[in-house]
């Protein structure tokens, strides 16, 4: 049997880069967008300034936590990240939906604490199946929607019973939750920059 050997110089070919893996990661804009919107309408919810100044965060919740967020929802699905893809999405869309609420809803005094306790009662089932599945992916998120969802559930009792102090007891976790959430932005964003893992989020 004759072998025939090619001397010729030889070529590799690299494989082709994913689909998705040449864009930045948008984890840290998802997430600041989340914090910045989460603290502003914290403060007004622990009482911590008057309600007739919360029109401030109208624009910030439509432009900022909605549709950057969404934008990063988006770009999650294009990287592949299925959680990212649909926390940032959904939350994105919740504050949307609360700028839409508040201002076009013209749900009447009688009718607001069913009308928002529901609302707030949804996106409390949301948080927490979506706390359950963060134990497999970061401590830090874990830790995010664990108070996150609490949050939630505070707003939503609330709503529901019409209770100020149950109200400012949630924002007061509110501007815990902003504040866990702006650190996973900067430990993003601070790490993907020098490519060191320095500030930990405790990945499972």
């Amino acid at each position: 049997m004759t072998q025939v050997l090619s001397n010729g110089p030889t070529t590799t070919t690299a494989p082709a880069p994913s689909f998705g893996s040449q864009i930045a990661d948008p984890a840290p804009l998802g997430l600041a967008a989340f914090a910045l919107t989460t603290f502003i309408l914290s403060v007004f919810n622990a009482g911590l300034l008057p309600k007739s100044a919360e029109v401030v965060i109208l624009g910030v919740a439509l432009f900022y936590g909605g549709l950057a967020q969404l934008f990063a929802g988006m770009w999650e699905f294009v990287k592949g990240n299925t959680f990212g893809a649909l926390a940032f999405s959904s939350y994105g869309a919740f504050w949307m939906s609360f700028w839409y609420l508040v201002a076009h809803s013209g749900l009447t005094k009688a009718d607001a604490p069913q009308g928002i306790g529901i609302f707030l009662l949804a996106w409390t089932i949301f948080s927490a199946y979506m706390t359950f599945v963060t134990h497999k992916i970061s401590g830090l998120l874990f830790i995010l929607f664990s108070v996150l969802m609490v949050t939630f559930s505070l707003l939503t009792i609330g709503a529901f019973f019409s209770a100020p102090l149950i109200t400012n007891i949630g924002g007061y976790f509110g501007i815990v939750t902003a504040f866990i959430a702006w650190y996973a932005s900067f430990a993003g964003v601070h790490n993907g920059t020098i490519k060191t893992s320095v500030l930990p989020t405790w990945p499972r």
